[in-house]
């Protein structure tokens, strides 16, 4: 028998009906002032679910025309920074185990940009939502490549939130 939780309908029910463990509001930097978004966690016994929102987003720029924009939890405890780099204060990919890139816990899959708008939810065994409360949220302004070191060459922090316990 399949596990219900593993399911899509299972997955939706999930997300749709419980309340998340964790929250993070994700708002844009100075250079996209307009980008909102929501991250959702839940923890269950086979992983994580995470649920990215996020609205106003870039599309279809020369930097980025594929539409595709890096995300990850990163090990820090703010979304301030200073005028070259808003978020700085977010520090770097969570990585406790020190894993080359892209295995870091705090690799997610990229978010997929629908004029302006985007919505990703996938399940992860990298973290239990315990590890990133008191972490950030990131949105980068390009895709992860998936091999370049230390992060992916992901470009810009365009977008950030702070986790915290539901």
């Amino acid at each position: 028998m399949v596990n219900n939780l593993l399911t899509t309908r299972g997955i939706l029910h999930h997300i749709a009906t419980r309340r998340p463990d964790a929250h993070a509001d994700i708002y844009g930097s100075p250079a996209f002032p307009n980008i909102r978004g929501n991250a959702w966690f839940w923890q269950t016994h086979t992983g994580v679910y995470v649920c990215v929102t996020a609205q106003n987003l870039p599309y279809q720029s020369e930097e980025n025309p594929y539409n595709v924009l890096g995300t990850h939890i990163h090990e820090g405890s703010s979304c301030t920074g200073n005028i070259n780099d808003p978020f700085a204060n977010a520090g770097a990919h969570y990585n406790p185990y020190q894993q080359a890139h892209p295995y870091h816990a705090g690799d997610l899959p990229p978010l997929f940009v629908n004029e302006g708008y985007a919505w990703n939810v996938v399940m992860t065994d990298r973290f239990v939502v315990d590890e990133i409360i008191g972490m950030t949220i990131i949105i980068h302004s390009q895709a992860d490549d998936f091999h370049t070191q230390p992060s992916g060459e992901s470009g810009s922090r365009i977008a950030c939130g702070y986790i915290h316990r539901q």
